[in-house]
């Protein structure tokens, strides 16, 4: 089979070569093989052929986390069938990521497909639509007529988290860089978009709270963004730690935290048990069924472009969920 592998650490086009007679991996206790039909594209991936991801493999191994895909081989104990279509996370840990012909897929976090869905979207689903669930309706107990700011909105993972909470009933508030991102989020549906290269942004959510701040922030980027929330988070407000994009994690200040009386959360997808991720799921697809969740695609890549896919997020020019294809419909 064909397979993208990370031989040396650096950037996705030094990193990475194609291997046109790879090994079609085996699956194990707990595991399935999928023919792959689309890949998605994230940032650990781009992390992970830079060696600055904390589950990076060691090498050669094959990035991508997100997939969907038919299962082809099933291991023991598993609960699919050989022919189920199916989204999943990949063993990618295990060097057999999503970005091939063939990975193995994790059968606990392995969840059906609608007919109508696209294999784009199913492939940009898992990741950014479940981490969006357990931060906002799990960790962070969003309310309806809440006030949510989203930072980084026009990413793959904002932009999913801002479209849930308009499903969940809050007020969104998203922030994005520059104009032409900004014009996409606000084709989100949002409340309010601040574009954070014009406006400061806990001047302008202050602006545009009257003073009170946000009852929740998402934050998948981290840095300087992180530091302005906690300046524009209301009493008793939840900071959701999602993840890093700018470089760096948020610094959280205790002694801030507990003048303001606002709790800091770190939100991670996994450790659940099948039953919490099956009922996530099915609450998801009615959102995404009714067309209040939206999985917005940037661009959909041929799977010999993958180093190409992989550096859209090295520029930071992506709006919304990158994808790789690999195998035509």
């Amino acid at each position: 089979m064909r397979a993208w592998r990370v031989m040396k650490h650096g950037e996705p086009q030094d990193a990475l070569t194609l291997v046109e007679d790879a090994a079609t991996p085996e699956p194990g206790p707990g595991q399935l093989r999928l023919a792959v039909s689309h890949a998605g594209v994230g940032l650990p991936d781009l992390l992970m052929c830079r060696d600055a991801y904390m589950l990076t493999p060691a090498l050669p191994f094959t990035p991508g986390q997100e997939v969907v895909g038919t299962v082809t081989a099933a291991g023991e104990g598993t609960r699919h069938a050989v022919g189920d279509r199916v989204m999943a996370i990949s063993a990618f840990f295990l060097q057999h990521g999503s970005f091939a012909e063939a990975c193995l897929a994790l059968d606990d976090f392995a969840l059906p497909v609608p007919d109508t869905m696209p294999g784009p979207v199913a492939a940009g689903f898992v990741i950014p639509a479940h981490t969006a669930w357990v931060g906002l309706v799990q960790r962070g107990a969003l309310r309806a007529g809440e006030t949510l700011l989203v930072l980084g909105a026009s990413g793959g993972t904002g932009s999913v988290a801002a479209s849930l909470g308009k499903a969940l009933g809050a007020r969104v508030i998203a922030t994005a860089g520059g104009s032409e991102k900004a014009a996409f989020v606000e084709s989100l549906g949002v409340d309010v978009v601040i574009d954070h290269r014009r406006q400061g942004i806990a001047e302008a959510v202050r602006e545009a709270t009257d003073g009170r701040g946000v009852d929740i922030v998402y934050d998948p980027v981290g840095g300087d963004a992180f530091t302005a929330a906690t300046r524009c988070i209301a009493r008793e407000g939840r900071l959701l730690l999602i993840g890093f994009a700018s470089g760096r994690w948020g610094e959280p200040r205790p002694p801030h935290m507990v003048e303001r009386n606002y709790s800091v959360i770190g939100v991670m997808p996994n450790g659940y048990d099948r039953k919490f991720k099956e009922d996530a799921h099915a609450a998801l697809l009615e959102h995404w069924s009714a067309g209040r969740l939206q999985i917005p695609i940037h661009e959909i890549f041929p799977f010999e472009r993958v180093p190409d896919a992989i550096g859209v997020l090295a520029e930071r020019g992506a709006q919304g969920k990158i994808v790789v294809e690999v195998a035509p419909a």
